[in-house]
């Protein structure tokens, strides 16, 4: 009888022995998903209130352009640098020029992105505010979209769109022509090229 015993107690161990093998082996399953999380998040651009830059390479690339229009646009990014003008509380400029047809005048450029830099928020709000209320006098319609977190105003003109909005001290507009991209489209691109203009590019 208690040789029985001893070899049936030697089974029960022997089994319980494997069952336990078998159940270390999901606990190491949970930690592969886990790296992946923090590596994606790390990689979203976030805008910002950056000092101004000098090259519109640094406001929106080409590439990154071409990528936001879906399709590539003859002609050549022209930069033009503002001055400050002490009576509006406008303390720096640059405008975008995508697209300018060889041999004639950066305003035909089909596509324009600017900033504009001003010595506090509540200027650079107002100064946004005031475009506004001028457009919709010219008969413009006006509505709010997002641009990344934040909200811009597309106003819709005779022969434009234009998108803009301010962040800080720092005011962004992006204006196409009529008929570059169609008006079910042309909000979209405008607010990734205005999210875009102030995000820092990486590497920069």
């Amino acid at each position: 009888m208690s040789m029985r015993t001893t070899v049936l107690a030697a089974v029960v161990v022997l089994a319980c022995a494997g069952c336990a093998a078998v159940q270390t082996q999901p606990v190491a399953q949970p930690q592969i998903p886990t790296i992946v999380p923090p590596t994606s998040f790390s990689r979203i651009p976030q805008m910002t209130d950056r000092p101004l830059p000098d090259d519109c390479e640094l406001v929106v690339p080409v590439e990154l352009f071409h990528q936001k229009l879906g399709r590539e646009l003859p002609g050549e990014l022209k930069t033009i640098i503002g001055i400050a003008e002490p009576s509006l509380g406008r303390t720096g400029k640059i405008d975008c020029y995508y697209g300018v047809p060889d041999k004639q005048p950066i305003a035909a450029a089909p596509v324009i992105i600017g900033l504009a830099t001003y010595t506090d928020e509540p200027t650079a709000g107002a100064r946004v505010a005031d475009s506004v209320a001028a457009e919709r006098e010219d008969g413009a319609t006006v509505r709010e979209v997002d641009v990344g977190k934040r909200k811009g105003q597309l106003i819709s003109a005779k022969d434009e769109r234009l998108l803009v909005g301010w962040l800080g001290k720092t005011t962004f507009v992006a204006r196409a022509k009529v008929g570059v991209l169609p008006d079910d489209a042309i909000g979209g691109f405008l607010a990734a090229v205005a999210q875009q203009s102030m995000t820092p590019v990486e590497g920069a």
